[in-house]
């Protein structure tokens, strides 16, 4: 962080909400007392933007009643805004989201009360941690590439129901060597930003549990070897003579069982949940992004994007922490603390 940039974002803030502000980042943001924050994620502060956005805001009456500065970085600014207003909330999110179109930025909007970090997070995999869907890796190496990866986006989308979509895709992988999946494991490209956000999860002492359609193979070997994650729940691959038999072990995680999995860890952990987030970019994850306090779609299929209640497309997975009530500073130091 620039300490020159960031006194001159406090100012623009400063002047277009009219809300003070220190000249350098604080240890900690001010606690949160209002009953709505929103969130602006760009890579670039505009002024014209900003006057625009507080426009808006004046236009629905939704009174600024604080102003923090999480991230003032070259690839990632994020401005949170306190308010003050009674809104529905459904309407006012999908406002915010046709707006922030308009405004090259990203506009998040929760309870207030969610502005905390988490006693549980619950992350798709595929396409949501790695930057891949491990089905459709396998199917490209199998020769049926083409005919798989039609099936997860119509899955994806909506289209299918995913149990007989996952059947199906199955099927055209009989015969797959387990040695092939060994090749394939170290290979799988990790989402940016997510280790940093669950190191940063952990030391808050925040559980964290893979929930995914994919396969407990490449989840185990994620946990063993990149990401800081303390529960799995995938599907199980089922082989014989060492290759694939196209047939599936139930039960198969699908949309609801991820919701039902979400619930039944956070009653083992006597967690309510409030106090439970989830995170992933497909319409079989929907069930769980509905449950939690908050529900974050990342860089997430049109219909997930428009139905879920929070929503990161441009940055890095670890922007989720600001959605949390953290700035950088707090975030790098527990990053620090957790290297040492």
């Amino acid at each position: 962080m620039d300490a020159a940039n960031y006194a001159s974002l406090a100012a623009l803030c400063q002047r277009v909400f009219a809300q003070p502000l220190r000249e350098s980042m604080p240890e900690c943001p001010a606690a949160v007392s209002a009953p709505w924050c929103l969130t602006l994620l760009t890579g670039q502060v505009r002024e014209p933007s900003l006057q625009a956005l507080q426009a808006f805001l004046d236009g629905q009456q939704w009174r600024v009643v604080g102003v923090d500065i999480l991230a003032c970085r070259a690839a990632c600014c994020a401005i949170r805004l306190q308010l003050d207003s009674e809104l529905a909330f459904d309407d006012a999110r999908r406002a915010l989201l046709a707006l922030a179109d308009g405004l090259d930025m990203e506009l998040i909007l929760q309870p207030g009360a969610t502005q905390r970090t988490p006693q549980l997070a619950c992350f798709d995999m595929d396409s949501t941690l790695i930057q891949a869907e491990v089905i459709d890796e396998l199917a490209k190496i199998a020769g049926v590439g083409d005919q798989v990866a039609e099936i997860t986006l119509s899955a994806m989308r909506g289209e299918l129901d995913f149990q007989q979509s996952f059947r199906r895709r199955m099927g055209l992988l009989k015969g797959f060597t387990e040695a092939s999946l060994a090749d394939i494991a170290p290979r799988l490209p990790i989402m940016p930003g997510a280790p940093r956000l669950l190191r940063a999860l952990r030391g808050l002492g925040c559980k964290t549990a893979i929930l995914s359609g994919g396969f407990t193979y490449f989840a185990n070997y994620l946990k063993d070897n990149h990401l800081a994650v303390d529960v799995i729940h995938a599907n199980q691959l089922e082989f014989d003579g060492g290759a694939l038999t196209g047939g599936v072990i139930d039960p198969i995680v699908d949309g609801a069982r991820k919701a039902h999995l979400l619930q039944e860890i956070a009653e083992e952990m006597h967690l309510s949940l409030e106090q439970v987030v989830a995170v992933g970019d497909g319409a079989n994850d929907l069930p769980m992004l509905a449950l939690g306090a908050l529900g974050i779609a990342f860089h997430a299929k049109p219909k997930v994007r428009a139905e879920a209640p929070q929503a990161i497309d441009g940055f890095e997975l670890d922007a989720a922490l600001y959605l949390f009530g953290l700035n950088d500073r707090q975030i790098e130091a527990l990053l620090d603390d957790a290297t040492q």
